[in-house]
């Protein structure tokens, strides 16, 4: 037991049930790192009226996609496929094995109950793996910071923690994979319509959005979003465009939003758009719900077909990615002796 070792895949969380939808949205509201509600005597208060105001709204577009979010039972998926991977690879480790788990930042299964069973169960050396392939103060780097906080109550767990992911070779041919399907499938489920030829489609990425803020005090960000652009872009020569979806709140948010995205491409003519959730490793509310309902209906106004590549989810090439990952930081650590 004191040989294993423990990866915890770290990722966001979405509420499991419509009545979840307000607390989730009260605990993200509270971190405090990403989001500066005033005073910080105020940050709670002002959580729990944010969280009140848009329940309604986001308890119905979740009901659109099954009355829940998925990401929990995907990123389970994704830690059963990863540790099944990881099996016959850490086999000649001296005995070493590897136990895979879920933690989740704002909605079960959390951080701490993650930590505690881990520890429960002898883990003493702990990789830490951000499903954020793309690093941000507002993501990896609130959920690592929170996550030493809880880590500080074991000291006996040597942690050794993978912060970006987004230029990783595996990684990137599992993405150029899922482009390539949508590619060759683009169209094909038109009635009465043969597939869209390739050189008639265009790709639209679709990161997630930040505060203007975060990137002015150096949030590499932007720049790793677009390091996973580029080399994508060597391997499927098809014209693309970035655009930034998700915002909310008053402050100023990167730009173009995807939105304001979709009018300009309509104006240049485009009308078979095949959209990439670039910041995104498996499916939930952003994908299911803006991405495929809301942005698809916008994008029909438009006079634009919209369609969008199949998520990473549990594909293959994925899980062989974050095995390699995995591997390397446990190489990093020091562990594979």
């Amino acid at each position: 037991m004191r040989r294993q070792i423990g990866v915890l895949l770290i990722n966001l969380g979405g509420p499991d049930s419509l009545a979840a939808v307000r607390p989730f949205l009260f605990n993200l509201f509270s971190d405090r790192e990403i989001i500066r509600l005033g005073p910080s005597f105020l940050q709670m208060p002002l959580a729990h009226l944010i969280s009140w105001l848009r329940a309604g709204k986001t308890r119905k577009a979740y009901a659109l996609i099954g009355g829940k979010s998925p990401i929990k039972d995907i990123t389970c998926a994704q830690a059963e496929a990863l540790e099944r991977s990881l099996q016959n690879s850490t086999k000649g480790m001296q005995g070493a094995g590897v136990t895979v788990a879920v933690g989740m930042r704002y909605w079960s299964p959390f951080f701490e109950d993650a930590v505690r069973e881990l520890h429960d169960r002898g883990i003493r050396r702990l990789l830490v793996l951000s499903l954020y392939p793309h690093y941000s103060v507002a993501t990896t780097g609130s959920s690592l910071s929170h996550l030493r906080r809880i880590l500080a109550a074991y000291p006996d767990i040597a942690v050794h923690a993978i912060e970006s992911w987004y230029d990783q070779p595996r990684y990137i041919d599992a993405l150029t994979g899922q482009i390539r399907q949508g590619l060759d499938t683009f169209g094909s489920s038109r009635r009465l319509r043969p597939s869209t030829p390739v050189q008639d489609i265009q790709l639209l990425y679709s990161a997630h959005s930040l505060p203007v803020k975060f990137i002015e005090e150096g949030d590499p960000y932007v720049d790793h979003i677009m390091g996973t652009i580029h080399a994508v872009a060597q391997k499927v020569a098809v014209p693309w465009s970035l655009s930034y979806q998700s915002k909310s709140g008053p402050v100023a948010w990167l730009e173009p939003s995807t939105e304001e995205m979709l009018a300009e491409l309509a104006r240049k003519g485009v009308q078979n758009l095949l959209v990439v959730p670039v910041s995104f490793v498996s499916d939930h509310i952003e994908t299911l719900y803006e991405i495929d309902i809301l942005y698809k209906e916008m994008a029909a106004d438009m006079g634009i077909h919209l369609e969008r590549i199949p998520s990473l989810n549990t594909a293959p090439q994925f899980i062989t990615a974050l095995k390699e990952i995995v591997l390397k930081g446990i190489a990093e650590a020091g562990w594979a002796e």
